[in-house]
């Protein structure tokens, strides 16, 4: 039987990357987005069948609520969650102080990245009380920004996804009684859309310097990483968060 994933973010960068990864691993991928025809062309160039995209936005709770019953409705139990849909706030490319950070940048900043993280979680969750799957897995996406204080993300980011990167490890303890396990990503530096915001062309070799691998990471390292946690192979793990960052961050 073929297991279902809804991807939250999945409709360009490192979200359409592991859109890709997860239908060439033979899911069937539900993409939820706010940008519902990048979304929408993104599931239509998957391979396999059975694929489509959705509007939502993940801070907003009857949004979330209603699209989960409505995608179990129509598609069945969903086996995989994975919360990617992220937002980072840089006026004119440039990471603002604290002491400059309006309070609605900082509200938003957390209303998308660690309040959509828990309702999603919340519901996927809710639902596998009342319906188990085999392999239910819930990846969630951290920041080596959230590990190291951040260079180019404000502090909105690094402290939402902190609350990301705690909160998987809270979801992976609760959840581990209805045999699912909780993991998260954390990306390093990686030339997606959100990287760009700060960084031009021109700067990515000083930056690769910076790299033990000496190379910016793409969305497809990314995505296999997520590939990994969401397969059966992964089974025993939980809890845990996946550095993909060539080296940026060794402990």
């Amino acid at each position: 039987m073929t297991r279902l994933a809804l991807l939250t973010g999945g409709a360009r960068g490192i979200g359409a990357a592991i859109a890709r990864r997860l239908a060439e691993d033979g899911l069937t991928v539900l993409i939820a987005d706010l940008e519902i025809e990048a979304a929408q062309a993104t599931a239509a160039a998957l391979p396999g069948k059975g694929h489509a995209a959705f509007k939502l936005d993940v801070s907003v709770e009857a949004e979330v609520e209603s699209l989960f019953d409505r995608l179990e409705a129509e598609h069945g139990a969903i086996s995989v969650l994975v919360c990617n849909a992220g937002v980072l706030i840089l006026p004119g490319g440039q990471r603002p102080p604290i002491w400059e950070t309006p309070l609605e940048e900082w509200e938003k900043t957390h209303a998308v990245n660690t309040r959509g993280t828990f309702l999603c979680a919340r519901a996927y969750l809710r639902r596998r009380l009342k319906t188990p799957v085999q392999d239910g897995r819930i990846v969630t996406l951290g920041s080596v920004a959230a590990q190291l204080g951040g260079y180019r993300s404000s502090s909105a980011y690094i402290s939402s996804k902190s609350g990301v990167l705690g909160f998987t490890k809270a979801a992976a303890r609760e959840a581990a009684p209805l045999g699912i396990t909780v993991n998260a990503v954390a990306p390093g530096v990686i030339d997606a859309p959100m990287l760009r915001q700060s960084l031009a062309p021109e700067g990515d070799a000083a930056m690769a310097g910076a790299i033990p691998l000496n190379r910016l990471g793409t969305p497809e390292d990314v995505a296999a990483a997520v590939g990994y946690l969401v397969s059966p192979a992964a089974s025993y793990l939980t809890g845990v968060t996946i550095d993909v960052n060539g080296g940026y961050r060794m402990q």
